[in-house]
């Protein structure tokens, strides 16, 4: 969002208070507040990231590279997309993951059905004698 903010012409402390009002998590929300005090002290964008050790490395790397290079912007919008591809990765394996582990599940409920079912069976027939 960040990104987008920035590439738009969005001033960079309304954009940082933009997305700190639409991260739906608090202790991002707590880090971006603290990026924002940075940036008011003029400290920079790449080092109030850093102190806030809530984003990753290749984050606050990437972020200190476009500011050196005057195209922070993007590289948010990069950095974005890398991890936007790195969630939907793990999405996909956990996924391949999951529908066995369903399968498995499901056919112990069906077998234990059966056996239930074959069990009432044979103590009727038991009964009947």
């Amino acid at each position: 969002m960040l990104g987008t903010l920035l590439k738009s012409g969005v001033p960079v402390l309304t954009a940082l208070g933009v997305v700190r009002e639409l991260a739906g998590n608090q202790v991002l929300a707590r880090a971006i507040e603290r990026v924002s005090e940075g940036v008011r002290r003029g400290a920079g964008i790449a080092a109030p990231i850093r102190e806030a050790q809530t984003f990753p490395a290749m984050a606050v790397h990437m972020v200190r590279v476009g500011e050196e290079t005057g195209r922070l912007e993007d590289m948010l919008i990069k950095v974005a997309g890398d991890f936007e591809s790195e969630v939907r990765r793990l999405v996909k394996r956990l996924m391949g993951l999951l529908e066995p582990a369903i399968i498995l599940i499901m056919g112990l409920i069906v077998g234990f059905i059966v056996v239930a079912l074959l069990m009432a069976i044979f103590s009727l027939t038991e009964v009947a004698l």
